[in-house]
């Protein structure tokens, strides 16, 4: 069951290794890795979320999300977002970035340096108000019960995130200007920079949420037309309307998952910034950490068993939040890239294992009858 779900993963995950060793030896072999467990533990919990709103759907829907929606997610946002991004801070042309890629690494590696502070404040802010809105929200399950729950209890506040993005924002920014100005630098330009850029990070998440939640709202009308209908269908033995919004349903379904999966992608391009400027690197890493994401979603509408690991979406958020930082502080100064990747890996083997930990418990109070609640004990 497991080679057949991830088959296509493994293989792919091979030829990507052997084609990073071919183009820049092992160090580029050492960052395609590191990308690769990246861009798995930054997209579980999409997986996990993907498979619940899959298993709704039919078949050929399934299917449609499953291959279409998997080329979306691959070669539009984990390929050709990177190259757009570099593009537009560096001021020039996809096929030109995509040339002095291939063919003048230097100027290349220049030119993204150059316009590093943009990409990491966009970035940063994005993945910030990912973060931020996790960890202000009341959850049922709390894995760092003794900070989440305070935090819960703040993000009562209406736009409590918003605002402390923009504070961590306009920090980023005069620190930006101070450290231009003691350096002879053009403190204004490099300050705007940032702060543009920030403000464009923070709408673009505002964007992408609002799509989700108009989808969302879209599916849980459509799916109470549908329940009214089929009850409609067993009083009057009528069972077309039924059959006609279900599918619906698994269009705005089909919809919203685009959408959801766009947002849930972001975090791993742009983190990938945070760890190298190389576009090939960047794009074998994430190419192969995407094939495993579509594994991990049939693997969990096939078998539904990993569901039980609640921790792991803790975790994941808490490496996007550590990713945020380091983007944040990359405008500034330089992070070691090994750092930058193994803090998501150590987050997310945390969070696996806090998961573990709770399971047997459960288990063992189950078998003993006892009906106590269970924490994570951290």
């Amino acid at each position: 069951m497991v080679l057949k779900t991830f088959g296509w993963s493994f293989a792919i995950t091979a030829l990507g290794l052997v084609a990073a060793v071919l183009y820049g030896g092992w160090e580029a072999f050492g960052v395609v890795a590191i990308l690769c467990v990246l861009e798995i533990s930054l997209s579980f919990d999409n997986a996990v979320v993907n498979a619940g709103i899959l298993k709704k759907m039919n078949a050929f829907w399934q299917k449609i999300f499953l291959t279409i929606g998997v080329l979306i997610a691959v070669f539009g946002m984990r390929l050709v977002f990177p190259v757009v991004i570099v593009a537009i801070s560096a001021k020039i042309g996809p096929i030109e970035a995509v040339d002095l890629a291939l063919n003048d690494a230097e100027r290349y590696e220049q030119l993204v340096t150059d316009a590093h502070p943009s990409i990491a404040a966009f970035g940063g802010m994005f993945l910030l108000m990912i973060f931020l809105d996790f960890i202000f929200e009341d959850r049922d399950i709390k894995w760092l019960a003794w900070l989440e729950r305070p935090l819960a209890k703040l993000g009562k506040v209406d736009m409590l995130s918003v605002c402390i993005a923009l504070i961590v924002l306009a920090i980023s920014a005069m620190t930006v200007a101070t450290h231009a100005h003691q350096h002879g630098g053009t403190h204004i330009d490099a300050s705007s920079t940032v702060l543009l850029s920030g403000v464009f990070g923070l709408i673009t998440y505002l964007i992408v949420g609002g799509l989700s939640s108009f989808f969302e709202n879209k599916l849980e009308e459509e799916e109470e037309r549908e329940h009214e209908a089929e009850e409609e269908a067993k009083r009057t033995g009528k069972k077309v309307s039924a059959v006609q919004l279900a599918g619906k349903a698994a269009f705005f379904m089909f919809l919203y998952l685009e959408v959801l999966d766009a947002s849930f992608s972001f975090d791993g391009v742009i983190g990938a910034f945070a760890i190298t400027n190389d576009i090939v690197l960047m794009a074998l890493g994430l190419g192969v950490g995407a094939m495993y994401v579509r594994s991990l979603t049939v693997y969990l509408v096939r078998q539904g068993t990993l569901d039980d690991y609640v921790y792991l979406e803790h975790g994941a958020h808490y490496a996007i939040g550590a990713l945020a930082v380091i983007l944040m502080i990359t405008i500034q100064y330089q992070i070691n890239e090994v750092i930058t990747g193994l803090i998501g890996v150590v987050l997310i083997g945390w969070s696996f294992l806090s998961s573990v930990r709770r399971n047997k418990a459960l288990a063992a109070a189950e078998a003993a009858g006892g009906k106590t609640e269970v924490s994570s004990g951290v």
